[in-house]
């Protein structure tokens, strides 16, 4: 067991980015922010499911081509081998709770020229 607070870790980016609160042994917890204009590369996990719940902001996540608009209090699950392309469009801070488990240190198969529908999809 341990406690601890999100102060006692930071932002890989300095401001923005992941900030893991947790790295294994058998998942990942992370805070994410994204300043305004901020993308997070086209990726894939072959073995990690990812999921994010939004705390604040707009957020536009693509999930294996699809183009969605996420909400605060929205939360979405990625399945392995499902590309996904995070970026903030908005004028305001993105910030959500990102989880991947089972923990694998090196499971992220970045994509290059990452091309995707920019019609937005309807939440379910």
């Amino acid at each position: 067991m341990f406690i601890l607070h999100e102060d006692e870790r930071e932002y890989r980016f300095g401001d923005s980015g992941p900030k893991y609160l947790m790295k294994g042994p058998r998942m990942n917890f992370a805070i994410v922010q994204f300043l305004p204009g901020e993308d997070f590369k086209a990726h894939l996990h072959n073995e990690m499911e990812e999921n994010f719940y939004i705390l604040e902001g707009i957020v536009d996540i693509v999930v294996d081509g699809k183009l969605y608009q996420l909400r605060p209090g929205h939360f979405i699950h990625i399945e392995p081998d499902e590309s996904h392309y995070v970026m903030n469009n908005g004028d305001v801070p993105v910030k959500m709770i990102s989880t991947l488990a089972p923990f694998v240190e090196v499971d992220k198969v970045e994509i290059d020229d990452y091309e995707y529908d920019d019609a937005l999809q309807e939440i379910p």
